[in-house]
């Protein structure tokens, strides 16, 4: 089967389309034929070398953790599923990725697709979907009738935690940049103020930051929050602002697989309630260029890769 790996660890010059053995699933394991997968700049980081502390890879290593495709194949004591099955899932950040014509996937990890949207673009979701909805509920606790201030509401995650904050019945306050002010209004948002630490009628009860802003703008941020408010941050290199004295919890999220959160959010879809936007489809044979294209400033909308 094809594959993109890299051997070594280094600019997007190390990626190889090539051949590689086709995978067998071991216990509890399925291996699927790939539809699509997606870009998300952690993979970027992770071949740079950047993440080898966190998210330590086996070389070679094949990107790629969203998925989207068919069952192939059952390892021993699989249950639940059966070949011919169109899934989805975020695969474990540290083991081999989608960007393939086959992968192997934990079957925990795994629930069906969604049937609105074709199967290509549903591989759009699992990453930044889980990464909104565990910021949102896991962390926030966010309920009807808040109040959330989402910073860098305009990006691919921004979207997804915007239309599912209003689905909750909270009040959306976002920021965005000038070329993505429409696309958090059209997913919500209450109002939209330009980046930078906007001036509020009244306290939140959430700050979500999304965006690599400067540490003093995001430190800053915690005096929009109400007491006992909370701060969400998804910029790992630089902590989530807190207020003790206030009550005000700062909390870092690091995204995890799960499959029962991803139901839910393929249930919002196809009721019509969560719209899954793609910027763009890609060859497989091209990521490499999709990893350059990185190296010039952030991609804008959310990049799907067809094998």
């Amino acid at each position: 089967m094809k594959a993109v790996r890299f051997h070594e660890y280094g600019t997007p010059d190390v990626l190889r389309y090539e051949d590689v053995e086709l995978p067998v699933p071991a216990a509890g394991e399925v291996r699927i034929r790939v539809a699509a997968t997606s870009f998300n700049p952690v993979e970027g980081n992770i071949r740079a070398g950047r993440m080898q502390g966190p998210i330590p890879v086996v070389l070679p290593h094949t990107p790629g953790i969203d998925i989207a495709g068919t069952v192939d194949a059952l390892g021993d004591g699989v249950e639940g599923l059966t070949v011919g099955d169109q899934v989805i899932g975020a695969l474990p950040l540290t083991s081999p990725g989608a960007a393939a014509e086959f992968v192997i996937a934990p079957a925990a990890i795994l629930t069906a697709a969604p049937t609105g949207i074709p199967l290509t673009d549903a591989a759009a979701l699992p990453v930044v979907g889980l990464t909104a909805w565990q910021a949102l509920f896991d962390h926030a606790g966010l309920t009807a009738g808040q109040r959330i201030l989402i910073n860098g509401a305009g990006g691919v995650v921004g979207g997804y935690a915007v239309q599912l904050a209003k689905n909750t019945g909270a009040y959306v306050i976002a920021t965005a940049g000038p070329r993505s002010a429409d696309q958090a209004k059209a997913a919500g948002a209450d109002e939209v103020h330009a980046p930078g630490l906007p001036t509020l009628d009244e306290p939140v009860d959430v700050v979500l930051n999304l965006a690599p802003v400067d540490p003093e703008q995001l430190a800053a941020t915690a005096a929009l929050i109400r007491d006992g408010g909370v701060s969400v941050n998804t910029t790992v290199w630089m902590p989530a602002p807190a207020d003790e004295a206030r009550g005000v919890r700062g909390i870092n999220l690091f995204f995890r697989p799960d499959a029962e959160q991803l139901a839910r959010l393929v249930a919002l879809i196809d009721a019509g309630d969560l719209r899954v936007d793609v910027a763009r489809r890609v060859p497989l044979a091209d990521l490499a260029s999709v990893h350059a294209e990185t190296l010039q400033g952030a991609i804008a909308g959310k990049i799907v890769v067809l094998p």
